[in-house]
């Protein structure tokens, strides 16, 4: 899907160990967003952060490392992103979100094979 210009992204931040009937909460949000038919969500994993608790979660020896912060960002036009918040409503007990306008440039010009055989090295 090309997307350029004024668009909106939307910013979920959850636990790792946050669950939606048993499934891991960031999951359930990028399959619903794929259903959605937005245009893209990728997951970031923290290192270290806290939030309402003010419990710090963090990577290290003396910490849970099955709870670090995640943030989950999709990046769509901005009636899409609006479409999709009511369903946060049903997912997130507790979290941020954030939603900010953005001004998205997408670079074009290889093809898909082209884009895996320069990512990986080599074509499969």
């Amino acid at each position: 899907m090309k997307l350029s210009g004024p668009s909106r992204r939307l910013s979920i931040f959850v636990g790792e160990a946050d669950q939606y009937r048993q499934a891991p909460l960031h999951h359930e949000i990028v399959v619903r967003a794929k259903a959605a038919g937005l245009a893209g969500v990728s997951v970031f994993r923290g290192i270290e952060g806290f939030g309402a608790t003010s419990r710090i979660h963090a990577a290290g020896i003396l910490a849970r490392p099955d709870d670090l912060p995640l943030i989950v960002v999709i990046v769509d036009a901005a009636e899409k992103i609006d479409a999709f918040l009511p369903q946060l409503d049903e997912l997130i007990g507790e979290g941020l979100v954030i939603i900010d306008d953005v001004d998205v440039i997408t670079y074009v010009g290889r093809s898909l094979q082209g884009a895996r055989r320069h990512w990986w090295g080599h074509s499969k």
